[in-house]
């Protein structure tokens, strides 16, 4: 959950953050600690007093790149905050500054990217990504909630708490980067551990949220530092007694076989994908299989399948936060029936035809958001997966634009179906 600011307040943090950038790109690292740089210290980095100033300010993430200023991503907008560009030299030493000796020799010698967590000195926690380019050493830095945010808060619909009370079966959470997959299965966990007696385990690549033993007793495991990969510790975890496992993102083949293996077999499985709709999700986990496998696994994925939430985060109409929109499919029978038969394409039909059960499209979804005035027009045409649908809907309930041809005819460059086309291009 993103700290929220006045907005004198927020003018205030983000002169704060602009000032503290400049002195970062202006000083050497020398003169901004008055000492040289010594990784085995235990002191404040460099680097976050920036961090911590951004974090305030409600921002998602900051970049530190070689050859720009530093850069904060407000509400969707990646914001410069100094009118100087980082050289090499200052943006290694304060990267550096974060790493041990073994991750200096991963970024430096080996792999030339890193993934890590990193907890500041100010009690902030950030999701690292390290990585070589043509003009030197770069990185993100996608700031994580100083507490577990709940579903409500998330702005999530209650089939999403319902699900949690499921015994077995496999729940997706999808979308792109950076639309808080990661903060709704934080979320999910957590409720589940302060109501249920469970033993959970995650695999992550990095641990972001800490879960602390509340009713349930958490394991999070990392790879690479705990385990070597998704798949070896979905496999050992089939050995270690849990109710409920965590899959940080289902990358792959053998990844995605085990969580439908571990999901059949009794346990209570979520996960991620980085796909758009329900339909296109039960696509790609059925498609990364050879051809000869497809068939048993469009069984096995119809009878373990309970959700997929497909979330998308849209700024709001005051430019002043996100908004989430979301797509939901809940695995009830006529949906299972199209998975086994190949026929995935019919399931958004189905999805209109059953809102009891919890289920929406995206586009329904964003519908809702125009009639509560949370997002405006072309944002929500932005996102829009039938624009053509969320254009008759709007004519028919009189929002947005007066101007709406339905027939596409009005496209042109100044109209909002136009506007919001170049923006998807």
């Amino acid at each position: 959950m993103r700290i929220a600011l006045s907005a004198d307040s927020m003018v205030k943090t983000i002169t704060g953050i602009y000032q503290l950038s400049c002195d970062i790109v202006a000083c050497p690292v020398r003169e901004l600690t008055g000492q040289p740089i010594t990784p085995s210290e235990n002191r404040m980095a460099t680097i976050d007093g920036f961090l911590a100033k951004a974090a305030q300010a409600g921002a998602s993430s900051v970049h530190i790149s070689t050859g720009a200023p530093p850069l904060i991503r407000l509400h969707g907008d990646l914001l410069p905050m100094s009118k100087d560009n980082l050289n090499f030299e200052t943006a290694k030493t304060l990267l550096m500054e974060l790493l041990t000796d073994a991750q200096k020799e991963v970024i430096l010698r080996t792999r030339k990217e890193l993934d890590f967590s990193y907890a500041s000195s100010g009690g902030y926690r950030f999701r690292v990504n390290i990585y070589r380019q043509r003009r030197g050493i770069d990185a993100n830095f996608h700031i994580i909630p100083a507490r577990i945010p709940t579903l409500r808060e998330l702005q999530l619909p209650a089939i999403a708490k319902d699900v949690c009370q499921l015994n077995q079966g496999l729940i997706l959470v999808t979308g792109s980067a950076g639309t808080g997959k990661t903060s709704t299965l934080a979320a999910m966990i957590d409720l589940i551990n302060r109501t249920q007696q469970k033993h959970i385990i995650t695999v992550e690549d990095p641990i972001e949220f800490v879960h602390e033993n509340k009713m349930c007793m958490v394991n999070q495991r990392e790879v690479g530092e705990h385990c070597r990969s998704f798949a070896s510790a979905l496999r050992q975890a089939l050995r270690q007694d849990p109710d409920i496992i965590l899959v940080g993102e289902m990358r792959d083949l053998e990844t995605i076989s085990m969580a439908i293996t571990a999901a059949e077999t009794g346990h209570l499985v979520l996960g991620t994908l980085h796909t758009l709709s329900a339909a296109k999700t039960l696509d790609r986990i059925i498609d990364v299989f050879p051809g000869h496998q497809r068939n048993q696994i469009r069984t096995m994925v119809s009878e373990s399948i309970r959700c997929i939430i497909c979330q998308n985060l849209l700024k709001s109409a005051d430019g002043k936060s996100r908004i989430l929109a979301c797509e939901v499919l809940v695995g009830i029978a006529s949906v299972a029936a199209q998975i086994r038969d190949a026929k995935t394409f019919q399931i958004p039909s189905i999805m209109q035809m059953n809102h009891n059960v919890g289920m929406q499209l995206m586009d329904e979804d964003l519908l809702r958001l125009l009639r509560e005035k949370k997002v405006d027009y072309e944002e929500a045409m932005l996102h829009a997966h039938d624009p053509k649908f969320l254009l008759e809907a709007c004519k028919k309930e009189n929002i947005g634009p007066e101007a709406v041809d339905v027939s596409g005819k009005d496209s042109g460059k100044g109209s909002p179906r136009g506007r919001a086309q170049q923006r998807r291009g």
